[in-house]
């Protein structure tokens, strides 16, 4: 994907209320680890938004990535929800995540809504997978 990351100092797509340089930006530019499961899903989110797929992937379990990513071009992510965090704190190795995402893309509105699941290995939270998208 094509698409330019936004500058550090505009907001970070994920809404957390920092800027983009502050918050999941250090995250892209692997100057720092995700603190916990839910930072890791909202920078996750914000690589969608961003178009990059490489923090996507680094940030996957391996036993569950895929071998290639492509992101839709066409696809604009609005807004994230997160609407329940299970642990995934500090001093955890799981994590549960529960969003809404809003795009838009070729076919109108879309309404992305996920449970997602994360492990803590070796100190670093990795993406495992999805239960209920919609």
């Amino acid at each position: 994907m094509s698409r330019q990351p936004p500058a550090d100092d505009a907001p970070c797509p994920c809404g957390w209320g920092e800027t983009y340089g502050r918050c999941c930006g250090r995250l892209h530019r692997e100057e720092a680890q995700a603190s916990t499961a839910e930072a890791l899903m909202r920078s996750r989110y914000s690589a969608f938004a961003v178009g990059d797929a490489e923090h996507l992937l680094r940030t996957w379990h391996p036993g569950t990535r895929p071998a290639d990513l492509s992101l839709d071009d066409d696809v604009r992510w609005l807004h994230l929800a997160v609407t329940a965090v299970q642990r995934g704190g500090p001093f955890d190795d799981e994590g549960v995540v529960v969003f809404e995402a809003v795009a838009r893309g070729s076919d109108g509105r879309q309404v992305q809504r996920e449970r997602s699941t994360f492990l803590r290995e070796d100190g670093r939270w990795l993406y495992v997978g999805a239960v209920g998208r919609g």
